[in-house]
């Protein structure tokens, strides 16, 4: 009775190693995975600001471009 008890304890203690060392890969994937997201996402917020700054400078330049056309207008 005694020896099948450990081999149930043996064959119970194998299993949750093998699922530890499942639950250890996954976690390393997700590690990498969490890794490249905030790399991309940091990327995409730098490109976000870049953007927004060329569309500021090309808002300003179009008022400018108004501006001058109405003073064309009113002088002609």
């Amino acid at each position: 009775m005694n020896e099948s008890l450990d081999k149930t304890f043996s064959r119970e203690l194998e299993r949750l190693e093998r699922r530890i060392d499942e639950l250890v890969i996954v976690c390393g994937q997700l590690k990498e995975e969490n890794r490249s997201l905030r790399q991309r996402q940091d990327a995409l917020i730098a490109e976000r600001a870049n953007l927004l700054q060329k569309n500021e400078q090309v808002r300003a330049r179009v008022e400018a471009m108004v501006g001058r056309l109405k003073s064309m207008e009113h002088s002609s």
